[in-house]
């Protein structure tokens, strides 16, 4: 990928649904103007959605995402819906392409209630208006084209321009919980799992939020802390520690200042701070023999591969007095299928873009696997969550 393109994270997803009937991959081909569609011999063989990057004018670079069928027929049934309702976990913009001369089925109904559940902007396209009488009428979620005929073709690419720009709130790491002039503390421990030369990237956008908030951010050393604390003359709003070092920053940090990390913040961020906080009570469940998976986001750095190939399971191994069972992954690599684990304790996701990190907790929250991330699984293990969630009240209310 040249440096000049749009990252695939930071594209809008547009997805196509449809029954294999509905003349799906017609409406796609009219809509980008290529032949993109998936094209089979054999009827609903395909269960892989196809991803492909374009420009779309008039909203810009997007993914288009081209599901199967949604049709319920023979045993590839099962999966397909399976991966369709995946797909719908990197969706921004839903459309639902609809035979015009047949109308919506149970397969459309049951997908557009998982639109509105999962909150996603969506559309219903009916196809082949050229073969229906007058000009049929539709809802405010609904419009009428003819793929053959090239009809209402341009106005479904400005319906779902408008649909890919609905703006999300403006969305802040710590902005939202401070006032101008407001001091926070942030401690990092400069290691050699540090990068040379630099902060790694939650701690720079953390600084960059604070300032953007009109704050200040005193930056220190986990040994240096005690020290900075008495040179401020004041309580600070709060202090923000890597997750690795918890343990003596708790101790450090008097108890009328409110403490928390970097991967807390991310987690609200990025992810589910709730659902997170939530997984991380299956620690406590854990037997001989269960299975544990572990997620790293990246797969460029040693030092988170420390922490999730060697430290995390040690701990887990101490705290529970189990021998439980661990499996790895990095990257882009997720399993589909979540039902072999017990839990799911996933790194703080900084390389991955919130849609993926929102996709994996909904793969796991879909199929009823407890997931968690490890600066929450760390506050957990030492004792001090409690304390690290104290900001959130709603949050707090979980460990009750």
């Amino acid at each position: 990928m040249g440096m000049n393109q749009t990252p695939a994270s930071e594209r809008v997803h547009i997805s196509f649904f449809g029954k294999r009937n509905a003349g799906k991959s017609s409406v796609i081909n009219a809509v980008t103007g290529q032949d993109l569609a998936i094209v089979s011999q054999v009827k609903g063989t395909t269960t892989d959605p196809v991803y492909k990057t374009m420009e779309l004018l008039p909203l810009g670079p997007v993914m288009v995402i081209d599901t199967p069928g949604i049709d319920d027929e023979g045993e590839l049934g099962a999966l397909r819906i399976r991966k369709s309702y995946q797909v719908l976990n990197k969706t921004d913009v839903a459309l639902l392409i609809v035979d015009g001369t047949v109308g919506r089925q149970p397969e459309d109904e049951m997908l557009i209630r998982r639109f509105k559940d999962k909150g996603i902007p969506y559309l219903v396209v009916y196809n082949k208006m050229d073969l229906v009488d007058g000009e049929p009428s539709c809802g405010e979620d609904e419009m009428w084209v003819s793929a053959r005929e090239q009809k209402n073709i341009w106005e479904l690419k400005e319906r779902i321009a408008r649909l890919g720009q609905q703006e999300e709130p403006d969305k802040r790491i710590v902005g939202d919980m401070m006032e101008p002039g407001d001091i926070l503390v942030l401690v990092v421990p400069i290691d050699k799992a540090a990068p040379k030369g630099r902060l790694i990237l939650p701690q720079q956008q953390t600084i960059r939020d604070i300032l953007d908030s009109d704050g200040h951010a005193m930056v220190v050393k986990e040994n240096g802390l005690k020290e900075a604390l008495e040179k401020l003359g004041q309580p600070p709003r709060m202090v923000i520690t890597d997750s690795q070092v918890f343990g003596s920053v708790a101790k450090d940090t008097p108890a009328d200042v409110p403490l928390t990390s970097f991967s807390i913040l991310f987690a609200r961020y990025k992810g589910d701070l709730e659902e997170t906080v939530r997984g991380v009570k299956a620690l406590d469940t854990l037997r001989e023999r269960d299975k544990v998976l572990i997620c790293e986001g990246c797969t460029h750095h040693r030092q988170c591969d420390d922490i999730g190939t060697v430290k995390i399971p040690r701990w887990i191994r101490e705290y529970t007095g189990s021998d439980v069972g661990f499996d790895f992954t990095s990257g882009t690599e997720f399993p589909d299928d979540l039902s072999p684990y017990r839990m799911v304790i996933h790194c703080g996701g900084c390389m991955l873009n919130e849609r993926e990190m929102k996709y994996r907790i909904q793969c796991a929250a879909d199929q009823g696997v407890p997931i968690t991330n490890y600066g929450i699984l760390m506050a957990h293990l030492r004792g001090i969550l409690k304390r690290s969630v104290a900001l959130f009240p709603e949050v707090a209310r979980i460990l009750d």
